[in-house]
């Protein structure tokens, strides 16, 4: 089950694997997120040392999330993945030239969870034909509807 996607990477981005981790939440992040009140469309993910991060993901506090303790929206969070997972990502992202790009939030057994896609940058006239190409698609489809009327 989806909590929150971000469309905008599939726009920008050609998504050559994908990999699920798990994420270093605290108490407050979970009962938000379990509210919907998360947004990844501005999120990025980095490796620094040997470590995988998610940063700019915005996780909007509830009222009601503690008196003591003090939410900070935009912390940078750790992700869980295994370690040989993180070296093929250190291998691509370092000497391939690609990007880690978060596609979606989602449950897995009760946990969340954050699919990471390895990506490559797409130019502006691969974006053009990707849209004319849903155009197509689209109009086609409108065309049968309208023939079996």
């Amino acid at each position: 089950m989806s909590i929150a996607d971000n469309k905008k990477a599939f726009h920008d981005y050609f998504i050559e694997d994908r990999f699920e981790a798990g994420l270093v939440l605290e108490g407050w992040e979970v009962k938000a997120i379990r509210a919907g009140r998360v947004q990844i469309k501005e999120a990025y993910v980095v490796v620094k040392n040997a470590e995988v991060f998610l940063i700019g993901a915005h996780i909007n506090p509830l009222l009601s999330a503690s008196t003591h303790v003090h939410p900070d929206p935009v912390r940078t969070r750790k992700l869980l993945l295994h370690a040989s997972e993180i070296e093929k990502l250190i291998g691509k992202v370092v000497r391939a030239g690609y990007a880690l790009v978060p596609l979606d939030l989602h449950y897995s057994k009760g946990r969340v969870k954050l699919s990471i896609g390895l990506a490559k940058g797409k130019k502006q006239h691969d974006k053009r034909e990707a849209e004319k190409e849903r155009d197509w698609v689209r109009e086609k489809a409108r065309a049968m509807r309208e023939k079996r009327s």
